[in-house]
């Protein structure tokens, strides 16, 4: 099974560090968050030239903050650092409550990521990224492939967005999509999508709080206090409602390690081809908890 990690860190060198116990342990992957430093970019390419297989992400990259060309030429810059495939971009347009405080309209978020996306893979394939939309009016010609290739996904939750990954991108990097909207919401939309766009097979990174403990209750109550944030923000509400759930900790897989592996397996039986495991900590040795987690994790990566 493909299971990767969250990647945070506080500085450069426990971001390499990470990735090189990562791959070590068997983790296909690490996901990094915008706010990583800030901007993750520079520490996963200095974390790809110290490891030789692990895929590093972004989960993700704000497509407001940076223009689509730029955007391009950054990811094909990481790629180019790392001297080896598996950089992969994840984008996506973020959530109104976080973009409008920074002076960007968020009338058309949409419109606004197919366009973008559109000119960002084009660019990074090589193709010419001239657009005459609405969102963006660009003339920039073909240029360069990214060499090594760089994998885009979207952050995609919703029909329009899932049917542009599938059209465009990789695939789709989630975050609170559950067993239930995998199997009847994202998966058959993007599915569909790259099938009638004669794309291959999307990937679908499916990312879950993720803890072994033995006393669910408490697991539960400390996921409801970490990731409340999520629950205000309206296209994570829509996501948890086609989950059929109402609040980000009911998406959180708990459990002793029996229960966890069940839950994991469960998420590739809905369609996803990747699990993206933000851990953490429960109890009154969260890094133990924590460690306990990593090594159920990590015994489901490497045996199946």
């Amino acid at each position: 099974m493909r299971i990767g990690l969250n990647g945070a860190a506080r500085t450069v060198d426990e971001i390499v560090e990470h990735a090189v116990a990562a791959e070590a342990a068997g983790f296909s992957s690490l996901w990094f968050t915008s706010q990583v430093m800030g901007d993750p970019l520079v520490a996963i390419a200095l974390a790809g030239r110290a490891t030789t297989r692990i895929e590093l992400g972004t989960a993700v990259l704000q497509t407001y903050t940076c223009h689509p060309v730029l955007m391009a030429r950054r990811a094909a810059a990481v790629a180019m650092a790392m001297a080896r495939t598996g950089f992969t971009l994840g984008l996506g347009p973020s959530h109104a409550p976080l973009i409008e405080p920074l002076g960007f309209a968020y009338d058309h978020p949409g419109r606004h990521t197919e366009e973008y996306l559109r000119v960002v893979t084009a660019a990074l394939h090589g193709d010419d990224a001239s657009i005459d939309g609405d969102e963006f009016r660009i003339d920039a010609p073909a240029g360069a492939a990214a060499d090594p290739p760089v994998t885009v996904l979207l952050a995609a939750l919703g029909g329009r967005t899932l049917r542009v990954a599938g059209e465009t991108a990789d695939g789709t990097v989630l975050w609170l999509a559950n067993t239930r909207a995998l199997e009847s919401h994202v998966v058959p939309r993007i599915s569909a999508a790259a099938t009638a766009a004669g794309r291959p097979a999307p990937r679908v990174v499916a990312g879950l709080p993720v803890a072994v403990h033995d006393d669910v209750d408490e697991a539960l109550a400390v996921a409801a206090e970490q990731f409340a944030f999520y629950g205000s923000l309206p296209n994570y509400v829509r996501i948890l409602e086609r989950g059929g759930v109402s609040a980000p900790a009911d998406t959180a897989v708990v459990g002793d390690e029996a229960a966890v592996a069940a839950q994991v397996r469960a998420l590739f039986d809905a369609g996803a081809t990747d699990v993206w495991a933000a851990v953490f900590g429960v109890g009154s040795d969260r890094r133990a908890s924590r460690e306990r987690t990593r090594a159920l994790l990590a015994e489901l990566a490497t045996g199946d």
